[in-house]
């Protein structure tokens, strides 16, 4: 391929991966299929299971398009192709026709099918009865949902294509063509899986997400994962009725302080050791007398009369849980994405050191 169609593939290429995989630039932008479809869709609050009916149905007939416009978009970048001419096209490319001709094809026969009978046939909506009583149908299991969603105490979090929702009877997790639904008095809860990031993407700080499998005694229910901060942990253990399992032994940490002292840690770990003198004996650490101390503060990070740190020049007193503890007491709370970065004083000769002068002793 000359160069532009090369461009053109590069940056269609991109453009798809971002409007599937939808990232908070192309979000604030408005390059989402539930701002395209607004008017279609309706309102979320109003009627929260039908929104979601005709979302999921609009984001496969969207994503169905894509290899078509990367087609059309092809005729212009690549004249020389001829891809205009169908049949003066190459063989290749043909193919990739055909194939782009039939996915939206496919998808809107699958959309017009699931809307027959006033969604009926759609999965969310077959789901849906199987939490119905005998009597009713899959529309009062809606209604209920609807009703519940409307209620400010729900708990809700994460990005609009991959958000978890509980109410007071439902545990539901929303996906880009999905919507799974769970009844709270049928699930088991287990956290199955978690993920330590030393740095998050929006805050800078250090941020653990747990997975937690929900599982219905409704052997019609499929089971499904939920992934949340460790920080929303609690929050969402207030809204559910039925404990949550540890399966994994995961150590969750619920407040951000526990997050940063684990990454304080690993930090620390890897800076520069402090050969203690073979003389000297270990104290145990004056912060909580549980350990002996086994940490020392030494000017690492600059020249010793450049920058704000200080030489300390206290013998060892401190273990490396309780520096933590004392780094993070010591941090503007309204402002974490500086802790890592800040500078604080020695607590018992105030002399400022950062993480880069805290040195493990060997």
């Amino acid at each position: 391929m000359e160069s532009p169609a090369v461009t053109f593939t590069l940056a269609y290429l991109v453009f798809a991966v971002c409007f599937v995989f939808t990232p908070n630039e192309f979000r604030s932008a408005g390059l989402t299929v539930q701002n395209l479809l607004a008017g279609w869709l309706g309102s979320e609050d109003a009627a929260f299971v039908h929104y979601h009916l005709r979302r999921s149905t609009g984001t496969m007939l969207a994503h169905g398009l894509l290899p078509l416009g990367y087609y059309i978009g092809m005729c212009f970048a690549a004249p020389e192709k001829q891809l205009f001419y169908f049949y003066q096209a190459s063989e290749g490319w043909k193919i990739f026709f055909l194939l782009a001709i039939l996915a939206p094809t496919v998808t809107g026969i699958l959309a017009y099918y699931w809307s027959q009978n006033g969604w009926d046939n759609h999965p969310l909506a077959r789901t849906l009865a199987f939490h119905a009583l005998p009597q009713s149908g899959w529309r009062a299991v809606a209604s209920s949902i609807n009703t519940e969603f409307r209620r400010i105490d729900k708990f809700a979090t994460g990005a609009p294509g991959a958000r978890v929702i509980v109410t007071d009877t439902w545990v539901m997790k929303v996906t880009a063509y999905s919507l799974h639904v769970a009844q709270q008095q049928d699930i088991h809860l287990t956290v199955t899986d978690s993920r330590q990031h030393e740095l998050s993407p929006d805050s800078n700080m250090p941020v653990q997400f747990l997975t937690i499998r929900v599982a219905s005694i409704n052997p019609y229910v499929k089971a499904f994962d939920i992934r949340l901060n460790s920080t929303e942990y609690g929050e969402l253990r207030e809204k559910l009725h039925a404990p949550i399992r540890n399966a994994a032994n995961v150590v969750i940490h619920q407040s951000l302080s526990d997050l940063f002292l684990e990454t304080f840690t690993s930090l620390v770990e890897i800076n520069q050791t402090y050969p203690v003198p073979s003389n000297q004996e270990l104290e145990p650490c004056i912060g909580c007398m549980q350990t002996n101390a086994n940490i020392k503060l030494v000017k690492n990070c600059q020249e010793p009369n450049e920058g704000e740190c200080q030489q300390c020049y206290c013998r060892p007193m401190w273990c490396l849980t309780c520096m933590g503890k004392w780094f993070a007491s010591r941090q503007d709370q309204q402002h974490p994405e500086t802790w890592l970065s800040s500078q604080v004083p020695c607590p018992t000769c105030r002399a400022k050191f950062c993480i880069l002068d805290v040195c493990i002793i060997q």
